[in-house]
Formats: structure tokens, sequence, C-alpha cells
């Protein structure tokens, strides 16, 4: 026998040490297994519970972590930590893949490819989600859904279809850019490290006072290296995770890739007057007038150790914006604010950040609780699960982190005060001046039935509420809880 002193203990997911595992439990050597060889029955449902839905797109990926570096101050811009100060160093993880083919299909096809970052900044996670191309097919989020069907597979073949991606684009004059680009030499790039990052979306970049354009772009330091088709066939023959493989062989060797980070920056009085929609995701803004400012530089510098924890459910959101960086009137970008969280919560969980490669390295304070797979991140106890609440010790918004107001023509797009400026005690006042006596008497003595439970504190502001909507209601109130009658109530 092995000499296994050595080796960490074999136990089972509750940490129950396990003396065998290669032969089942049996009745005789030849007889049937027995149902009380739990570890066998675990080992077989955990095994058919090992996969999680592939995304509807981008499938098929690889990633790695890495580092990001300022290199040039754009604080006039943003307050954004992590842009702060030049030499400011994030941890990153980056996800590369491509966008129509299914989990296992070749990296070396033509397809556009994600480059979705995350930046672990100690205002929380902040998400980029690009693509190798600064532009998209279509402008409207209705088309969204329906452009990725007829890129996938014929409902009734099963089969990829060129009818149904070019019946597609001949309709949707508006994919002409992004189709021109995808059949160019770009549209196939070499590998992941050979190509460029694009936010295509604008974006918003805000101080405390101020609100500009913004579109991100990261520039490979490898050099542009392409692929023509039938290279990309032989490519294809040999290995079909070609990219993946490359990313991960690059790091190994330290041969660390690189990208410049730029952005381009338009203010709300040039895109009022610029000749397209600054927001339509189909155009680019041309360099000439809009030049590229640099940034600072993305490194990526160690592989992950398991790819289903650091790369399948790693979630990238475009509505994780901490401070600073914000969406803009993209109507793509605003749709997808919404769906890809809502992928998330399908996929992975309404926890789903709760998981290491997706967890902030600050911590989270909020009033959401439960669902599945929840408790992994321990927020503390001694404040409940809802706000408001006068709980000492609660998570409370801090206003120094308030935007400026939305510019929507005649109208400004903002928080406004739900709480102010409206009369909340004449009809509830009014119902109880309908009511008879007796009826009154039995409202005030099941509140005080309930209400008599609570704290001082909130049985006095209550009260108040009482007084405010009739002088009657709060001293009846005051009354059933064995109190003596407010007075001076504002």
């Amino acid at each position: 026998m092995a000499d296994n002193r050595k080796n960490p203990l074999l136990t089972t997911a509750d940490g129950i040490p396990i003396a065998d595992t290669e032969n089942a439990m049996s009745a005789g050597p030849r007889g049937p297994l027995l149902m009380q060889d739990v570890n066998l029955i675990e080992q077989i449902q955990r095994f058919n519970r090992e996969r999680v839905p592939e995304r509807v797109v981008h499938a098929n990926g690889s990633g790695a972590y890495g580092t990001f570096t300022v290199t040039h101050d754009i604080s006039r811009y943003t307050r954004a930590a992590v842009f702060s100060k030049v030499g400011k160093k994030t941890e990153t993880v980056v996800r590369f893949s491509t966008v129509a083919g299914e989990r296992g299909a070749a990296d070396a096809e033509r397809d556009p490819r994600g480059f979705a970052m995350k930046f672990y900044t100690e205002e929380g996670n902040w998400d980029l989600v690009c693509n190798n191309t600064p532009i998209f097919f279509v402008r409207d989020p209705y088309k969204f859904q329906m452009f990725i069907h007829s890129q996938k597979r014929h409902p009734e073949t099963n089969l990829r279809d060129p009818n149904m991606q070019w019946d597609f684009w001949s309709l949707c004059p508006e994919s002409l850019h992004q189709v021109t680009f995808l059949f160019g030499d770009r549209g196939l790039p070499k590998t992941y490290r050979h190509m460029n990052g694009y936010s295509s979306h604008t974006y918003s970049l805000t101080t405390a006072e101020e609100r500009v354009w913004c579109k991100f772009h990261f520039r490979t330091q490898q050099g542009h290296e392409h692929l023509v088709n039938q290279a990309a066939c032989n490519v294809i023959a040999r290995d079909r995770e070609s990219h993946q493989r490359d990313l991960i062989e690059a790091i190994r060797a330290q041969d660390f890739p690189k990208w410049t980070a730029f952005i381009q920056v338009m203010t709300q009085e040039q895109a009022q007057k610029f000749r397209w929609n600054p927001f339509d995701l189909t155009k680019v803004w041309p360099h000439a007038e809009f030049p590229l400012i640099e940034v600072g530089e993305l490194e990526l510098n160690r592989n992950v150790s398991n790819y289903h924890h650091e790369v399948e459910q790693a979630a990238f959101n475009p509505n994780s914006m901490p401070p600073g960086i914000g969406p803009s009137f993209d109507k793509m970008l605003q749709a997808r604010l919404m769906s890809y969280q809502d992928a998330h919560l399908y996929r992975i969980g309404v926890n789903y950040r709760d998981l290491p490669v997706n967890r902030p390295t600050v911590p989270v304070n909020n009033y959401m609780r439960d669902g599945q797979f929840g408790g992994t991140i321990d927020q503390g106890t001694g404040f409940p699960n809802y706000y408001p609440n006068s709980v000492e010790g609660s998570p409370r918004p801090d206003t120094s982190y308030r935007e400026p107001a939305w510019p929507l023509g005649d109208v400004s797009g903002d928080r406004y005060d739900s709480t102010t400026g409206h009369d909340d005690y004449t009809q509830a006042g009014n119902l109880f001046r309908l009511m008879g006596d007796e009826e009154k008497t039995r409202l005030a003595n099941n509140i005080a039935e309930s209400l008599g439970e609570c704290h001082d504190h909130i049985i006095d502001r209550q009260l108040r509420h009482f007084y405010k909507a009739d002088q009657d209601y709060g001293q009846r109130t005051s009354k059933a809880l064995g109190r003596k009658p407010l007075e001076n109530v504002d």
C-alpha cells in the first residue's frame, strides 16, 4: 500500500474522511449496490450538476488576472478612484470570448471577440464589457435578441445558416459598418493577445460638478496580427483551443500581454452639435475630432487556477460602475444594464457576486439577503434587511457620491426627494374622521396592541404622525398606549 501520510486526507463535501473511493459498497462481491453508500451517491449527484447553463452569447471564453496601472492623469474628467493618481495599480480579471460560438467552438473562427474586464477598485467592482470592434450590428435593443438568433442555429436543422445571417443583415443596413469590420482582416485576430478592445458604447465620466461622454479603447502592445481564412482553417484543424492555449502559455512564459488604455471625451455641448447621434452604437467618434487620451496600461500576468470557478462563473455586469463612471443615452447600453444582470441571476444565482472571482475587495453592506447559495459573504449582524431604519450601526448612503443631474431636454434626470412636497396626513385624517366613535377607539386599541411592543423611540416617532393626521387620532392612540398626550406636534 502506498504511504499517503504526506498527502491531504480525502473527505466528503461535509469534511468527513473517506476510506475507499474506488470500490462501491455492495451486497457481496457480485451483489447489487447499497443505498447507504452515500459517498458514491454524492459523487454521482455532484457530477450530474457540474455544468451551469452556458452563456447565450460569449459562451466560449478564456480568462486571466492582471493589473491596471494609471499612466496619465484624467482627474479633470472623473472622480473615479481607479483613476485617482498616476502610478495607481488596480487588480483585474479579464475574460476573452467569441460571440456566436457555443462552448467548445473553435477559437479561430471568424466571429467578433469579447474583451470583458473587472477592476477590483476600492469603491467596488467596475465591469467594462468590451469587444474587439468599436461598433456593433444594431443600435436598438429590440433587434439584439433577434440578431443573436440569426447568428445561432436554425431551429429546424440545428445548423448554422448563412441565409439567416445575411437575411437579417440585408434588412438592417445599420449593420453594414460592423459587417465590413467583421469580414475584413481584423475580424479574424490571430490570438486574443493581438487584438484591441473597445467599449463601443458611450459611457459618462463625472466629477462632483460635471459630466462628459466617453469611449474606452485598449490598444494591443503585441501588434495587430490576423489570420486569413485558410490559415484559420489550418489552425482549427490542429487546435480548436488555439487562443486559450496561446494566452495560458504566454503568461506561463512571463511574456505578459499588455494593452495601452485610452479614452475619447465629448462634452454635452459637442454632443448636441455632433452630426451623428453620438450614442449610436453603429458609429465611431472620429479620432481627428476626438483624439485618444492615454490613461493607463493593462497587463495580464496570472493564469486562473480553476477554469469553472474563475472563468465560466466570472460574471461581468455593465451596470457595475463606481462613482465617477456612469452610463449614457446609448439605447443598447441602457438595455444591457438590465440584460447582463438578469443573465447572471439565471445562470449562477442571485448570490453570484459572492463567488471569489466576482467578489469586491471592499466591504459589502446592503439590505439584500437570502436566496440560493447565500451566506458566503458575512455582512455582519445587528442590522436589519430593510431601509429606512433607525437601527444604530446600519449602512447609510453618503450624499457626497451624488452625481450631476442628467440633461433630458425640458427636464433633468435626477433622484428627486419623494418625501418632501407631499401631504401625507390629510387623507389619513379624513379617513379617521369618517369613523364613528367606537370604531375610532377600536382603531386606537388595535394600533396600541401592536405598536406597544416597540421601542420607545419608534412609538414616539409614530405617535407624531397620528397627531399630524388628526389631534383626536393622536390622543386616542396615546391613551390606548398608556402615555400622556403630546403637545406642540409640528
